[in-house]
């Protein structure tokens, strides 16, 4: 049977209360006399203590003696008396007890009282005990003893004025229980409404948020722990709705995925097609013009010198291909490990710049690079310089125009950006999102004239994303510019860092680019 939180609390509370109750009304019986009894006799002690202070027997007939002793007397409720060394009545508190107390003193001077005492404490000058007097059946604390002067007190403070204060305070607390109880139910009784009423609202809103019913929202409000727990109810409400939402969405992406694992199959199918079609022309051109060599089609040397040029250069165009084929399945099959170290990217870009220059200046093209400081940064190197050399390479073939190839770096947010722009035509809007596709080439005729193959740009794609950094290109009126990112070298050891971040799955968001490579 399920139990109320409400009625757990109240339960809770309640009992905690009786039992404080409890326990303070057992400690008034049981120990508050005994208590009573330490402070009369801590109390008596006192006293003594500051009449054996006096050291002339002349002192004792002083008014201010007298009055601080009466003073005392009054103050803790006890009768005393002081007799001299001859037994003589020097002080006394009220006539009617005088002479009992001379005579209870003299007869435990003597040893001769007889009287039930229970000492509770014994030098050699004072006695403090229990005694009963069997007249008036009182039962009192004593005090006697020899002062240093040689004169000799007894001072006492009867019980019953004690276990009336025990019992007086016993019926109060009984008083008091019994109020504080009924006025302690009607407070828990409210407080644990005030508990559990938000609780309850939040019981319904999680059975609500159970059945993805996410309108439900906390209302009840509260600045306590309860309202911040009702408001994390409405945050985390909205936190499913979005999640679930997102969910939706990937389950639409995984649909999505399937149906592109499908494309990527064909893909496949019409890359090896690709594959045979590329490979196909040259092998037939060097076929033909080694069979024309062979049957001495034309005897003189000029032509002979040609057809060996032909196959030579249609040999290296197929060795070039199968090398930048090579090289993208070692980058996409994750087996060419990636290697972070820190290198100057600047000089990097001069030493692949002054090898560009001799094809540059082919083209009748100038390539514009003047950065002179010294950029730092964490990456391979030789992948990086594989990046670069295929972006000049890729803007020396298609420049155009002024025939000018710029490249420019900066540095911001903790990367070097680096971009190579050059005059020409614009990249078609229809095929931008399709140049670092493998074997895409948007001019076919021309990228055969130069001897591309549409590998270039993928090599580029596939360096970029394994090293995590982002890449792109845009077009401009007069040109194209391809760029990359890399992270800056702030002056600290970041090698490590950058390699436990190569092995973690990153999502690289790589804005959607133009212009196809070599």
């Amino acid at each position: 049977m399920r139990k109320s939180l409400k009625t757990q609390i109240a339960v809770l509370f309640i009992g905690l209360i009786g039992f404080v109750f409890l326990a303070n009304w057992c400690t008034n019986n049981f120990l508050l006399e005994r208590y009573y009894v330490a402070k009369k006799e801590a109390a008596l002690q006192h006293i003594y203590d500051a009449m054996n202070k006096v050291e002339d027997e002349d002192d004792y007939l002083t008014d201010e003696f007298a009055d601080n002793l009466s003073e005392f007397c009054t103050r803790y409720n006890l009768s005393a008396i002081i007799l001299t060394d001859e037994f003589v009545p020097l002080y006394g508190t009220e006539n009617y007890q005088k002479q009992e107390l001379q005579g209870r003193l003299w007869g435990y001077l003597m040893g001769i009282d007889k009287s039930e005492t229970e000492v509770l404490k014994e030098t050699n000058d004072y006695a403090i005990q229990k005694t009963k007097d069997f007249k008036e059946n009182v039962d009192y604390l004593e005090m006697w003893g020899e002062f240093n002067t040689g004169y000799y007190f007894m001072m006492r403070v009867p019980m019953d004025s004690i276990r009336d204060s025990v019992r007086t305070s016993n019926e109060f607390l009984g008083y008091f229980i019994i109020i504080g109880l009924a006025v302690s139910m009607i407070l828990i009784s409210w407080m644990s409404r005030k508990i559990t009423t938000p609780l309850q609202e939040l019981t319904e809103l999680s059975k609500r948020m159970a059945d993805l019913d996410f309108d439900a929202k906390y209302t009840s409000g509260g600045q306590n722990e309860i309202g911040q727990l009702g408001e994390h109810f409405n945050q985390m409400s909205e936190t499913l709705e979005r999640t679930i939402s997102e969910l939706k969405t990937a389950n639409n992406q995984l649909q999505n995925d399937i149906e592109e694992k499908i494309q990527i199959d064909e893909m496949r199918k019409e890359f090896l097609s690709n594959v045979s079609h590329e490979l196909k022309t040259p092998i037939a051109l060097i076929q033909g013009y080694a069979e024309g060599l062979k049957e001495c089609i034309n005897d003189d040397a000029e032509s002979r010198d040609f057809y060996c040029e032909v196959i030579m250069d249609e040999a290296a165009k197929m060795n070039n291909m199968v090398r930048k084929l090579l090289t993208l399945n070692h980058l996409e099959s994750g087996k060419d490990a990636i290697v972070f170290e820190r290198f100057d990217l600047t000089k990097l870009i001069h030493s692949v710049v002054n090898s560009a220059e001799l094809l540059a200046d082919q083209k009748g093209a100038k390539i514009l690079f003047n950065e002179t400081e010294s950029h730092y940064v964490w990456a391979d190197e030789f992948k990086t310089e594989e990046v670069v050399t295929n972006f000049v390479s890729n803007a020396i073939n298609h420049v155009d125009f002024d025939k000018v190839i710029e490249i420019k770096m900066k540095k911001e947010n903790g990367k070097v950006h680096t971009s190579v722009f050059n005059t020409g035509v614009p990249i078609p809007e229809a095929d931008i999102d399709k140049i670092w596709i493998k074997f895409y080439k948007v001019d076919k005729a021309r990228t055969r004239e130069y001897g591309g193959s549409g590998i270039g740009l993928s090599i580029v794609k596939a360096i970029m994303d394994s090293m995590h950094q982002k890449f792109g290109v845009k077009n401009y009126d007069n040109g194209v510019e391809f760029w990359f990112e890399l992270e800056a070298d702030n002056g600290r050891e970041m090698k490590s860092e950058m390699t436990e971040e190569f092995t973690k799955q990153v999502e690289v968001k790589e804005e959607k680019t133009e212009q196809n490579e070599p």
